[in-house]
């Protein structure tokens, strides 16, 4: 990747002064988020069981809320991969596996953040020689899910909203436009030499064959734009692909760089003879895969040259033998 000539590469752009404390800071905000929204859900219900006829203990309503907020904190991670996951199904054509997607992992995420709720209470509770009791699994699950959906919905909007602000401060990628009519460094070609007239024949002439279909240029650079510095990046270059929702994340050398368009699209301006597409979301560059790693079921695991992992679904596994081969 080469730096378009008269950037100043001394100036760290935002994103890149960001980038070495970005796993600090998104941990910490979702501990002092969930810590704030816990302190306040305590006080309102202290507030409110004080005006009930049976009060309750403050030491329980601080166990009750403080162990729903610790669990979802603990569930942030599982939060980040399901929005991951289901990204790419966010265009016309998979609306219903992608409501089908969040409505299945918001039933799993709040069975788990129930089944935690009740460990933490009831080794609480246990602490204080006492017993908790839940009050029926049924119907206070599907209480605790109703308020979970909302829970759900507005983390997962969250997770996604910043990943879109990362991808566009990371800077968009696109193809190098070709050069104007007119300009150009080269000199112009010289004329070709006459061609005699052909003589007269009475031989039969036979029919010229049709040319063969001319394919579609595949480009060899892309210009990669990161607030106020441009960088060029060769297709060679390319590690692996990600499909991004109505974006493709370039991932090159470590750094992830976005292009609008689908991943079946890009493919089809790349080299298939290095590139293959190993899972519905993911391609490879040939050149790039250090190990092949089996799994269970007959998916594996890439293991690339820059250290990250790309997965390699079973039905795609025969595209990657034969372009490993050929």
């Amino acid at each position: 990747m080469a730096r378009i000539p008269g950037m100043k590469a001394s100036h760290r752009n935002l994103y890149e002064r960001y980038e070495p404390i970005r796993r600090y800071v998104e941990a910490g905000f979702w501990i002092v988020l969930m810590a704030l929204q816990g302190v306040f859900s305590t006080m309102v219900a202290v507030v409110d069981a004080r005006n009930r006829a049976v009060p309750r203990a403050t030491w329980e309503i601080v166990t009750w809320e403080g162990s729903s907020h610790l669990v979802l904190l603990m569930l942030i991670p599982v939060f980040v991969a399901v929005e991951r996951r289901l990204a790419p199904l966010m265009m016309p054509g998979r609306w219903v596996r992608f409501v089908a997607g969040h409505v299945v992992a918001s039933v799993a995420i709040s069975v788990a953040h129930v089944a935690g709720m009740f460990a933490v209470r009831s080794l609480v509770y246990a602490l204080a020689g006492g017993r908790y009791d839940f009050g029926g699994w049924s119907a206070q699950w599907g209480y605790e899910y109703l308020k979970d959906v909302r829970v759900y919905v507005s983390i997962v909007f969250g997770i996604w909203a910043y990943r879109l602000f990362m991808l566009r401060l990371q800077g968009e990628a696109r193809v190098l436009d070709a050069p104007e009519a007119g300009v150009s460094d080269a000199p112009e070609p010289a004329p070709p030499p006459p061609v005699p007239p052909a003589l007269p024949t009475d031989a039969p002439t036979e029919p010229e064959s049709p040319p063969p279909p001319t394919l579609p240029a595949r480009p060899e650079r892309f210009l990669v734009r990161k607030l106020r510095r441009e960088f060029l990046i060769a297709a060679t270059d390319i590690d692996w692909l990600q499909a991004e929702g109505n974006y493709v994340g370039l991932h090159v050398n470590g750094h992830d760089y976005l292009l609008r368009a689908t991943l079946t699209d890009f493919l089809a301006q790349l080299d298939p003879a290095r590139f293959v597409r190993v899972h519905r979301s993911h391609a490879v560059n040939l050149a790039r895969i250090k190990e092949i790693e089996p799994l269970d079921g007959g998916d594996a695991r890439l293991h690339m040259h820059d250290g990250t992992s790309v997965p390699c679904s079973r039905r795609y596994r025969d595209a990657l033998r034969a372009g490993a081969v050929g």
